[in-house]
């Protein structure tokens, strides 16, 4: 288990944003329990990336103990050119690569989640629901995140999905903080 100070940044140090990054973006689905250390080898080659990651809590043998992981286990995303994307297939650890056929569509969604974790929020990882009603987050620093609203334990939670990967995490959020946004 690594020490907090050796997991890798969610995106490469010095980077204000996803948005900022240039080329083509790629999900690399890496060999198991691979994603932290291909970050790790990726900040060393100066290439672009994008890892969110959780805290996950959990007692054992009457210790907490505290575990940073990636929020979508066994993918991590990735933007470059040509010779990058050979340069991280190189460093063994990737089982295979998706292709992004809608650019836009995966940068909007990351956006999302890399502004829920700037933001502090606490993502838990989720099943991908395509059934639900939509919504916006009209206030605080969360204010503009679209998603599909859940009932879990209690809590209203706001679902950011990852439609290529068909996975999702969400947020706790608060139902008077939100409005319905019409289906299309």
């Amino acid at each position: 288990m690594l020490k907090t100070s050796e997991n890798p940044p969610i995106i490469p140090p010095g980077a204000e944003s996803i948005r900022d990054f240039a080329g083509r973006w790629w999900v690399a689905h890496t060999k198991s329990r691979n994603e932290k250390a291909l970050a790790h080898d990726l900040v060393h080659r100066n290439i672009s990336y994008f890892l969110p990651m959780t805290w996950k809590v959990r007692r054992q043998s009457g210790r907490t103990l505290r575990s940073l992981l990636p929020l979508f286990g066994g993918y991590l995303f990735f933007c470059g050119d040509e010779s990058q994307r050979v340069e991280l297939l190189r460093t063994n650890r990737v089982a295979g690569l998706i292709e992004v056929n809608d650019q836009q569509t995966l940068i909007d969604e990351l956006v999302q989640i890399e502004r829920a974790l700037r933001a502090g929020a606490t993502l838990t990882p989720h099943r991908y629901i395509k059934t639900g009603q939509r919504c916006r987050i009209i206030a605080g620093p969360l204010a503009d995140l679209t998603g599909i609203v859940l009932k879990v334990r209690n809590t209203t939670r706001l679902l950011l999905q990852i439609d290529m990967l068909g996975q999702a995490a969400s947020v706790e959020i608060d139902v008077d903080m939100i409005e319905l946004l019409d289906e299309q």
